[in-house]
């Protein structure tokens, strides 16, 4: 069962830290437009903030003597130090990388550097990705298998494609993003995807 819950509106009777929520006198309540599905929150409205240990794709943004500057998508600065890298990035740079520690006021230190190329950047709201990958991995495997792409989701938001149809692909990934709310969403994808896959 699936259901869209408001800001203000009561997500639990205890307390339940999750993405979109905030907790008031005991009880969990939504902070943002949410959907709740199997006694869960999941926030559709928000901006991604780091969290150490989360494998995200960023974007060069800057080179410094010491290291570069990577946008993560989310308000905070993100920092990759020459220590961490054996390879010399260029502004511009797609990489994947993962969130190794987040400082008091957001802002992040990355490790695990690897370059993306030959492929496409696509960026969607960080509170769809769960939407995106499907209840064990299913609507991930679904893009995959339909278009032949390689996809590779980063945490934030930011979702890389390679090899195959990254067009339909890309158009898919739009749809979920945007019909996210909605249920039935996999039966409608598995549809636009059976219907555009030769197109």
């Amino acid at each position: 069962m699936e259901d869209i819950i408001v800001p203000g509106e009561k997500v639990s009777d205890s307390v339940n830290f999750s993405s979109g929520t905030y907790v008031d006198g005991g009880s969990t309540y939504a902070s943002v437009v949410s959907l709740f599905r199997d006694g869960k929150s999941i926030a559709l409205k928000g901006y991604y903030l780091p969290t150490a240990g989360d494998f995200v794709i960023g974007v060069v943004t800057e080179e410094r003597f010491s290291g570069f500057v990577i946008d993560i998508h989310c308000p905070y600065p993100a920092t990759l130090s020459n220590r961490e890298s054996r390879e010399q990035f260029s502004v511009g740079d797609v990489v994947s990388v993962q969130i190794a520690s987040v400082n008091e006021v957001h802002e992040a230190e990355l490790v695990e550097p690897r370059k993306l190329t030959g492929g496409k950047l696509v960026d969607l709201s960080f509170v769809k990705v769960p939407r995106i990958i499907g209840r064990n991995g299913s609507m991930l495997e679904l893009i995959k298998n339909s278009t032949g792409t390689d996809v590779l989701v980063g945490k934030n938001g930011r979702i890389y494609l390679s090899s195959g149809n990254t067009n339909l692909a890309t158009l898919a990934l739009m749809k979920i993003d945007s019909e996210s709310h909605k249920s039935g969403l996999t039966d409608r994808i598995s549809e636009f995807l059976s219907l555009n896959i030769d197109k």
